[in-house]
């Protein structure tokens, strides 16, 4: 009877513990697990064809788990069928996040959510308003699963001349989910190099990645809607600025590759241009996927991508960086700082200040977690400057490429690539305030005058 009470307090004491938990540190906490999970799974001797070491295992299941498509291994031909649907599993469970599929069975159990879940749910997806997060979070995954089965479907047809119906139809689920879910990983060596010229793929792909990296919030407000005038800010902001984003970068990417014989001028005709261009304009913000080699790009491209990685995908997405919704609101706050407007206004509106810190806020931290962890690559790390920054990016915005640094960092760069990755699928400024835990003052002190510029 003691020992039975003992276990009892114990599990009352570790389930108030859990309770208590902010929903940053539970979101932190989530991926910590499903990472180590992961690790283990992969680790067993039926997961992979030969010997896998368990810095290896770790890093491929953080990988998948932040949905970021960085890799030390070759997925294709060192892990096994039972490896690979493994990878499937971290890449759903960590594109959708740990934390929704928690909360659905808590919802399904007790019939209602508390006040602390919708905050860690809103948290996941970087929402700050208080709507029905239980319909968005319906919504998702019923859009999910039907955005992986066609996809899949359609890849399936694609490839099942080239491998038979049924390895295609693997095939086309492993980079379905991988697409969709921004998480980058392929099951060939040159990713998706073979298909650089093929219609199919190149259009299936973009799309899925494109679909997941938009935000199911807009994906939400688009399917409740008619018309682009009663869409909302975030989903006017987000629709044309993917739109604009992607338009320039195919015109930057085609004007500075156009030249270079590895890429864009060793290939045969207009049309293997065309879609060589569309694919590396696209992907960059967060898809991991390439068809061209990143270390065939001349090194103004690959800082022109390093870019890219760094503005990201949308809020509440599968995709990483700092948001292109926050890099339009420090746009637009720029210029109406210039013109000397008291506001930033965009279809209409007026952006809240609040919004402006948050964006700015998100930025710098961003920033200087970026240049401190590229200083401290670069300062023992026998590699140009350029792969490491690449590399540093790619995994603090989950984006997934490569310059093929990652494989020759020692175990010590493989671990802070692994931090960048975690600390870029829980959002820079979620995990500053975990760390710093700030707490507010009514104290109010006079306001100062301070020369800038």
């Amino acid at each position: 009877m003691r020992q039975q009470a003992l276990r009892t307090g114990l599990t009352g004491k570790a389930q108030n513990q859990l309770l208590s938990l902010t929903p940053p540190q539970a979101l932190i906490l989530s991926y910590l697990a499903l990472s180590l999970l992961g690790m283990l799974a992969l680790k067993h001797p039926a997961a992979h064809t030969g010997s896998l070491s368990w810095l290896e295992a770790l890093f491929t299941a953080v990988s998948a788990s932040t949905i970021t498509g960085l890799s030390v291994i070759d997925a294709g031909s060192q892990l096994s069928l039972i490896g690979q649907w493994i990878l499937i599993v971290l890449m759903q469970f960590g594109g959708l996040g740990l934390l929704t599929f928690g909360i659905l069975i808590l919802r399904l159990g007790s019939g209602q959510m508390s006040l602390r879940q919708r905050a860690a749910l809103r948290d996941t997806y970087n929402q700050s308003g208080s709507g029905d997060v239980m319909r968005l979070m319906r919504l998702m995954v019923g859009f999910v699963f039907l955005m992986e089965v066609v996809g899949a479907l359609l890849l399936a047809i694609t490839w099942t001349p080239y491998m038979g119906w049924r390895q295609a139809m693997f095939h086309g689920l492993f980079h379905a989910v991988s697409a969709f879910n921004n998480a980058g990983f392929a099951l060939a060596p040159d990713s998706l190099g073979r298909y650089l010229a093929d219609p199919g793929v190149n259009l299936v792909i973009s799309f899925l990645f494109v679909s997941g990296g938009i935000g199911f919030v807009v994906v939400a407000d688009m399917i409740g809607k008619r018309r682009f005038r009663e869409y909302s800010l975030h989903t006017k902001l987000m629709l044309v600025g993917t739109l604009v984003v992607n338009i320039v970068a195919m015109l930057v990417f085609l004007g500075l590759e156009y030249g270079n014989p590895k890429t864009l001028a060793g290939l045969g005709g207009w049309e293997q241009k065309f879609w060589a261009t569309w694919f590396q304009a696209l992907a960059p913000r967060s898809a991991g996927f390439s068809t061209l080699a990143s270390t065939d790009l001349l090194p103004q491209t690959s800082f022109f991508v390093i870019c890219l990685m760094f503005i990201g995908a949308g809020s509440g997405s599968t995709g990483g960086g700092i948001k292109l919704t926050s890099f339009i609101v420090l746009l637009l706050a720029t210029r109406a700082f210039v013109r000397q407007h008291a506001h930033a206004v965009v279809f209409g509106r007026s952006i809240d200040q609040t919004m402006v810190m948050k964006a700015l806020a998100i930025t710098v931290t961003a920033f200087f977690l970026v240049l401190l962890s590229t200083l401290l690559l670069a300062a023992f790390e026998p590699l140009p400057l350029l792969d490491l920054a690449f590399e540093v990016v790619s995994a603090a915005t989950t984006s997934g490429l490569s310059r093929g640094a990652t494989g020759e960092l020692s175990v010590a760069g493989q671990s802070l690539i692994m931090l960048l990755m975690l600390a870029g699928r829980i959002g820079p400024l979620t995990l500053a305030f975990t760390l710093a835990a700030p707490q507010g003052t009514r104290v109010q002190y006079p306001s100062g005058q301070v020369n800038i510029g």
